[in-house]
């Protein structure tokens, strides 16, 4: 009898912890699109089976990827640092530290590196990687999770704000809660300006300019979708969502030659968080489960080349758990496409597709 009340005590503890322990999101309902099947536009493939790893075991996390003019190859990793190689792949060194987490890199005309610092908010590291900081808050309120960031032909420096209420650590927070946190921004750095462009956003990630700067692309990636943001002209400072529901997770995006952008898709998309949408009280009882316990990405290497309007004219994948995933981030260099990501121990490169 007494193991009996004791195993009844224990459930009793356990049923209370799962329905009534504090967790830091307030939930609300939405509805997402019925996830597209992998097939036609989305058809499984294995192109991406073939990719080079760039500095395997170099350090945690390449987030993000760049190439300077003299061909050589920029990863942001989880410790801070930004590891420099050589075309060919040969580590020369840490270039900078940002002592934080650095998750969006971009070169200015000047050879500075600009950098999205998820904890250090935006900021600049010269040839020699000495780091300055360009901005950590808008109107009082901190860049709390500075994601991607790409600059304009004019030298304005366009970035995302993932989440002004969770940082990276919480990023499954942002995600299950599922209320408009994200921002996109711009950063003049002849005025020393500041401008909240967007703002409302369901976990705002990466960010493209078009060559000319008539617009950027920005992906949410709570919601599964792609937004053109007009710069210029009669629709300046109006969205069009040109993408409206991915097979996956939207990541990074990023500017590419003939017209196209690249996006990286972190993971499929996942039934239970679909299902869980319509059921915040649950989504609840998910956050005090154990993090094994929770969703997880899918193993899947899985990027997409849209245009401007957000047709699909590139969809390269390798689903496999040895795959090069999850991908975060794609850059095209001279027909070669680099990826960076969140967790994988090293960078990868693979031909464009024509």
């Amino acid at each position: 009898m007494k193991i009996i009340r004791y195993i009844g005590g224990l459930i009793f503890l356990m049923v209370l912890y799962l329905i009534a322990w504090p967790v830091p999101i307030d939930p609300v309902t939405w509805q997402p699109h019925p996830a597209p099947a992998l097939e036609g536009q989305y058809a499984v493939n294995d192109y991406l089976a073939a990719v080079d790893i760039i500095g395997k075991d170099n350090g945690i996390g390449p987030e993000d990827v760049d190439v300077d003019d003299e061909g050589r190859i920029y990863g942001a990793y989880e410790d801070g640092s930004i590891i420099r190689y050589s075309a060919s792949g040969e580590n020369l060194g840490v270039f900078a530290n940002t002592k934080g987490r650095p998750l969006g890199l971009d070169f200015d005309s000047a050879g500075n590196l600009i950098i999205a610092d998820a904890n250090k908010g935006l900021l600049q590291a010269d040839k020699n990687g000495n780091i300055r900081i360009l901005a950590t808050e808008i109107n009082g309120t901190p860049l709390r999770f500075t994601d991607d960031v790409d600059i304009g032909p004019n030298g304005v420096i366009y970035f995302s704000d993932a989440s002004e209420k969770f940082g990276i650590n919480n990023y499954r927070e942002d995600l299950f809660e599922h209320r408009p946190h994200g921002k996109i921004l711009s950063y003049d750095p002849t005025m020393d300006k500041l401008t909240t462009l967007l703002d409302s956003l369901y976990f705002a990630n990466g960010v493209a300019v078009e060559p000319n700067g008539n617009f950027l692309l920005f992906n949410e990636t709570a919601t599964y979708e792609v937004s053109k943001l007009w710069l210029k002209g009669p629709k300046a400072g109006t969205r069009e969502k040109i993408i409206i529901n991915l097979p996956g997770f939207p990541d990074g995006i990023s500017t590419g030659s003939n017209g196209i952008y690249w996006i990286a898709i972190a993971s499929t998309r996942n039934a239970v968080v679909d299902g869980l949408a319509g059921k915040p009280f649950w989504r609840k009882i998910i956050m005090r489960l154990p993090l094994f316990m929770q969703p997880a990405p899918v193993r899947h290497g899985f990027v997409l080349g849209i245009d401007g309007k957000g047709n699909v004219i590139h969809n390269l994948q390798y689903p496999d758990l040895e795959s090069y995933s999850p991908i975060t981030s794609v850059e095209e260099e001279n027909g070669v496409l680099y990826l960076g990501s969140l967790i994988y121990p090293g960078l990868a490169r693979i031909k464009r597709p024509q």
